[in-house]
């Protein structure tokens, strides 16, 4: 169950701020990844006991949902692109958001995000797509975003993939294929959201 299905209610007078909660959560993970986020790392970065962020959250997964809203609505290109692009740049801006934070991309592979700055570009998307004709807009909306997904999830290591050899007697067309083609993730997925758009 996702932070947005079961907001807790405060009890305290004083409680945790969950904006400031959301982007220590954030900043944890772009510092050190997946890891470094915890219940007590996050209430050191508040100057609070870890006892007190349960007046806000259940688990430490609440701060990878929130983290991960956070860091979307904090981004000024997406932001921009939100209201006034058409679907491939809108994806675009997303693929370069999930880059800059790699750890987004494992997080929304474990839990599906629900947060409101999510719900808005997901709403966008559907949108476009059904003024551009979509008979499926939501099921393209999922086919496009699980290719900026996969892609930004790769692109870290788009580099080394010049550096693998390859067999050319077990690929012999692959193998020719690979050895003049430039490697350039943000290219590759133009060229794909290019084609998926168009079919």
């Amino acid at each position: 169950m996702s932070y947005w299905e079961q907001r807790r209610p405060i009890r305290r007078i004083r409680s945790v701020d969950v904006h400031s909660l959301a982007a220590i959560s954030a900043d944890l993970l772009d510092e050190g990844g997946m890891r470094t986020l915890t219940i007590r790392a996050a209430a050191l970065g508040m100057g609070v006991a870890p006892a007190s962020l349960y007046s806000r959250v259940t688990s430490v997964d609440d701060l990878f949902d929130l983290a991960l809203d956070h860091a979307l609505g904090r981004e000024p290109e997406w932001r921009n692109t939100l209201e006034h692009a058409d679907v491939q740049a809108l994806l675009l801006a997303y693929y370069r958001h999930l880059v800059r934070h790699p750890w987004a991309c494992q997080v929304i592979a474990m839990r599906a995000p629900r947060g409101p700055h999510y719900l808005r570009l997901s709403e966008r998307m559907c949108v476009l797509l059904a003024e551009n004709g979509s008979s499926d807009p939501l099921g393209d909306a999922y086919a496009l975003s699980n290719f900026v997904i996969g892609s930004a999830a790769t692109a870290p290591v788009a580099g080394n993939e010049r550096r693998a050899a390859v067999d050319s007697e077990l690929a012999p067309l692959y193998a020719s294929l690979h050895a003049a083609h430039s490697v350039d993730a943000e290219a590759i997925l133009t060229a794909g959201l290019h084609a998926l758009l168009q079919r």
